[in-house]
């Protein structure tokens, strides 16, 4: 238990999803040769001139509707100025007077508890090329360089490590199911920032503050602040004063580490960027982007409750953006989205990972996966059965009743005779039924396989397995 209330901000910078760069023609991907999808501007060259791209403003909208915010509606770049090896220019174009959106919220559910993550600011600015160090060489990928941006910057609202790890989660979801960006913390297109000071008492003044670059993660996120208030605790406690600084999570370490202190304020002497004249952004587009808003993960979630699916299941739908999208298709049908539901989470995404694959690149059609639910539902197919002829279902262009009668199944349904089944097996097996009734579990197993075996496997499993468990209940250990 801490004896310090500690105050955190966070600052998260995005990648838009954009086909081009903020300000040049060149191609916004990832994962390409280093220094292949540059341009001119992106390097940097005299005497270029930055272009803004009208679909970077309309991401950013878009972005700032999703999360609350206020618009302007007048608005202009500036120039960051500052010195380092990823910056050929020697200043960053970003806003810093006129943010396109300010005063917004992210909400978060803590313990049961709607909690309100205050929005500062979120700007728009240019990414820098990307570094890699080795040994004593500096190598510049400008593929990054020109990549559009917003920085949503919270205000100090967030009291706990927990609560800046849900704050992250919720965001990630908010602009991953807007289609603002795809998040991928791993590839760096959602990086993000944390600042962290201790107090004493509500009363105090706010302490001294510390900033953790680069989280590379959503758990290193907590796990570095919960890192950092440690190490704090443990200086206040000594009476050992330190400087305001930045410092970075190491994982191996498992600890935050020294990048350098800030001994005086940084100043990047911004001024209005002089080739980007004022930009004006009317009402009637703002309205229009709010009419081609997705649905949200929130709305999703309500929809997938309401069909009948369990609130943990329609919560690892939503993790999974791949799977609610392809759901989303089936919204206007009579499917059993139950089934649907534990098929999808269950042996669909085993394969699916199993084999590095989308939904979308299997043959899994929509009438192929209706009727793939329905035999589930009716008992065609057993748990068993699912599970032999996936692959099939979702390699193959054959229809479920092709797959099925290809593969020799005939899980028959009738009550009548599976319980003739039963009760011909349980007049033949006393001595099981008497194992059985002590509490040996395998008895039920050596029960089950001589129906199969009695009726050449052609009975349906889970109906035959309900069945016999009833028959079996209703015995007495003397019968």
């Amino acid at each position: 238990m801490t004896n310090y209330i500690p105050t955190i901000g966070i600052e998260v910078h995005v990648e838009l999803k954009t086909n081009t760069k903020i300000f040049s023609p060149a191609k916004n991907g990832y994962g390409m040769g280093a220094n292949t999808l540059t341009n001119v501007v992106d390097l940097g060259y005299p005497g270029v001139l930055p272009t803004v791209n009208k679909e970077v403003i309309h991401q950013a909208i878009r972005a700032a509707l999703l999360l609350n915010c206020k618009i302007r509606n007048k608005m202009h770049f500036d120039r960051k100025n500052y010195f380092y090896p990823d910056n050929p220019k020697n200043y960053q174009i970003t806003q810093n007077k006129t943010p396109i959106a300010y005063d917004g919220y992210v909400e978060i559910d803590v313990d049961g508890q709607k909690k309100k993550i205050e929005i500062e600011e979120m700007h728009i600015e240019e990414d820098t090329c990307k570094s890699t160090h080795r040994q004593k060489v500096s190598l510049l990928d400008f593929n990054r360089a020109g990549v559009p941006l917003i920085e949503i910057v919270t205000k100090p609202c967030i009291s706990s490590p927990e609560e800046a790890k849900l704050y992250i989660e919720k965001l990630r979801e908010i602009l991953l199911y807007g289609e603002i960006s795809d998040c991928k913390m791993e590839e760096g297109s959602m990086r993000c920032d944390a600042n962290i000071s201790l107090r004493k008492n509500k009363e105090d003044p706010l302490g001294v503050k510390v900033e953790i670059k680069n989280i590379g993660s959503i758990g290193n996120v907590k796990l570095s602040l919960e890192k950092e208030m440690q190490r704090q605790e443990k200086l206040l406690d000594e009476q050992i004063s330190f400087q305001e600084q930045t410092r970075r999570y190491d994982d191996k370490l498992g600890d935050t580490v020294l990048m350098r202190v800030k001994e005086t304020g940084n100043d990047y002497r911004y001024f209005p960027e002089p080739d980007i004249p004022t930009l004006h952004i009317p009402d009637s587009w703002i309205d229009s982007v709010s009419k081609e808003i997705p649905r949200t993960a929130d709305e999703r979630r309500k929809t997938y409750i309401s069909l009948g699916i369990s609130p943990v299941n329609a919560d690892k739908i939503i993790l999974n953006k791949n799977i609610s999208d392809y759901l989303e298709n089936y919204l206007d049908t009579n499917l059993d989205f139950v089934i649907a539901s534990n098929l999808l989470l269950g042996d669909i995404a085993f394969y699916l990972n199993k084999h590095f694959q989308t939904i979308e690149d299997t043959k899994l059609t929509k009438e192929k996966f209706i009727c793939f639910v329905e035999k589930i539902k009716d008992h065609t197919l057993s748990s068993r059965n699912v599970k032999d002829i996936l692959e099939d279902v979702l390699e193959k262009e054959d229809s479920i009743d092709e797959i099925i009668k290809k593969n020799n199944i005939s899980n028959i349904s009738d009550d009548q005779y599976i319980e003739s089944i039963v009760d011909k097996v349980l007049e033949n097996n006393e001595e099981s039924i008497r194992d059985y009734l002590n509490g040996h579990d395998r008895a039920f197993k050596f029960l089950m396989g001589q129906m199969m075996k009695e009726s050449k496997g052609s009975i349906n499993p889970q109906l035959a397995s309900e069945m016999l468990s009833k028959k079996l209940q209703n015995l007495t250990i003397d019968s």
